[in-house]
């Protein structure tokens, strides 16, 4: 078993707290991941279970056992850094093998492991290079080789792929998830990529400044966010998030007004009816969820900037980031900056939040 569990873990730099009293626990055999922007704490919550970091409190355990206090080589897990830290004068094979010579494993038993890893990942034809002649990609996956060799029951990921371009990014996604089903360890991730997080994870947790906002799996962080904050930072584009004007509470809705979109009375579900919302709310749409005219309450949006990512286009009726409105554009539908979309708007795909943050 390779089960993490973080027990009241804390981390003070003198007087200043990073890291609050925090309690996690991460299932044997899942992809968790880490996600949140700079300075959430993130990687010092990693290197504290790596044994990198010393708590200031509280208890690490790995596989129900106190590791709090051991040396890193001690707890059974391997990290892989956001530097390749290759020899760069040892071949790919003698980069993968080296560890486990420290450790005094047997040639030929060492040779064995490489070569099994390496099939895994993809690198048999290159056991004989030595770094320079390797990509991007291919060193991180040598890198990650050296972790595999060592068997360990957890893996930790400091963020690896933030040295690579958009398109080995993409590859090294696929092969991680990949490597993931194969081996079956329990694999801890740090990331402040959103969509590294969403399209890996089995499941996400959410930091910010020390603590927890919110965790569980990708879909549900993204659909159902229990915080502002959650649903402002998963999505690309963003959430839009715009103040609005609650009127007035019906059958377990409250009736807003949108002045963005124009519109009055939107019915928009509570998550608790029984408590009643402020006067001022913040309401959250995704930039999908906008329905095609004719549907929902009518919505008129001006084009102030058209963007293509070539899978999509979408639409920014504002270049201010604080009351810019996004919204993807239908395929088949042309139109230019400058130009209106009639859109429609569901009071079902609507969520509410207060202006301090929770959902409503």
């Amino acid at each position: 078993m390779s089960e993490v569990e973080l027990a009241a873990i804390a981390k003070s730099f003198g007087e200043t707290e990073v890291i609050p009293p925090l309690d996690l626990r991460v299932p044997d055999g899942e992809f968790c991941v880490f996600v949140g922007p700079s300075g959430c704490g993130k990687s010092t919550l990693l290197r504290m279970i790596a044994g990198l970091e010393e708590p200031s409190a509280g208890q690490v355990r790995i596989g129900g056992r106190d590791v709090t206090r051991e040396d890193p080589s001690d707890r059974g897990l391997a990290m892989v850094f956001q530097s390749y830290a290759l020899y760069p004068h040892m071949t790919v094979a003698q980069n993968m093998e080296f560890g486990l010579e420290m450790a005094g494993m047997p040639r030929e038993a060492r040779r064995a492991e490489v070569e099994k890893a390496a099939r895994l990942l993809k690198l048999d034809r290159f056991l004989d290079r030595k770094p320079r002649a390797l990509s991007g990609g291919q060193r991180q996956r040598v890198a990650i080789g050296r972790a595999i060799v060592r068997q360990p029951g957890v893996f930790l990921f400091d963020e690896p792929l933030s040295n690579l371009d958009a398109e080995l990014r993409v590859e090294m996604r696929l092969e991680l998830a990949r490597i993931h089903r194969q081996v079956g360890a329990t694999m801890i991730y740090v990331t402040h990529d959103q969509v590294e997080a969403m399209t890996m994870a089995d499941r996400i947790v959410v930091l910010r400044e020390g603590r927890i906002e919110q965790q569980g799996p990708p879909e549900r962080l993204y659909a159902d966010p229990d915080t502002l904050f959650v649903a402002g930072f998963l999505g690309a584009p963003r959430m839009n998030l715009t103040p609005c004007a609650v009127t007035g509470c019906e059958g377990g809705r409250a009736l807003v007004d949108v002045p963005a979109l124009g519109i009055t009375g939107l019915a928009v579900p509570l998550r608790d009816p029984a408590a009643p919302p402020p006067r001022s709310a913040i309401l959250g749409l995704r930039p999908e969820a906008f329905a095609p005219a004719g549907q929902g309450r009518a919505a008129t949006l001006k084009a102030e900037v058209v963007e293509n990512t070539g899978a999509a286009r979408y639409l920014y009726t504002a270049t201010d980031r604080a009351i810019a409105l996004v919204a993807e554009i239908p395929r088949g539908q042309s139109i230019g900056t400058g130009e209106t979309l009639e859109v429609g708007v569901a009071a079902e795909d609507c969520l509410l939040f207060a202006s301090e943050g929770p959902r409503l």
